[in-house]
């Protein structure tokens, strides 16, 4: 299989077996259909799909991260915990920026 099967490979077993990556999905794709639908400057258009797609790659380090933790140390250990917890929490830190550029570039649109 070549490079980029195994990637489309993890594209579809994150998107079947994670709620959370489909609904980051829909996210980004209403982000970035509506920005088209606004019709912003290119580089917000620009800033809205880098950040859907650092969203999008946040979730499935998430997922890889979280499979590996429960695949290698089944029991709940302290560490575990506290890197499937930091791993969510980077996914948290992206999307609320991404939310903020999304909202930024509508100030600017409407209000600037």
């Amino acid at each position: 299989m070549s490079r980029l099967g195994f990637a489309l490979s993890g594209l579809l077993a994150a998107f079947r077996s994670e709620p959370s990556f489909r609904l980051q999905v829909l996210a980004a794709c209403a982000a970035i259909i509506t920005a088209l639908w606004l019709r912003p400057p290119v580089v917000w258009l620009a800033l809205v799909v880098v950040m859907s797609a650092l969203v999008l790659a946040a979730e499935l380090v998430n997922t890889a991260l979280e499979h590996a933790l429960d695949g290698l140390h089944s029991e709940r250990a302290g560490f575990v915990r506290i890197a499937k917890d930091c791993a969510a929490a980077s996914v948290l830190v992206l999307s609320l920026a991404a939310v903020a550029v999304y909202l930024l570039m509508l100030f600017e649109m409407y209000f600037a």
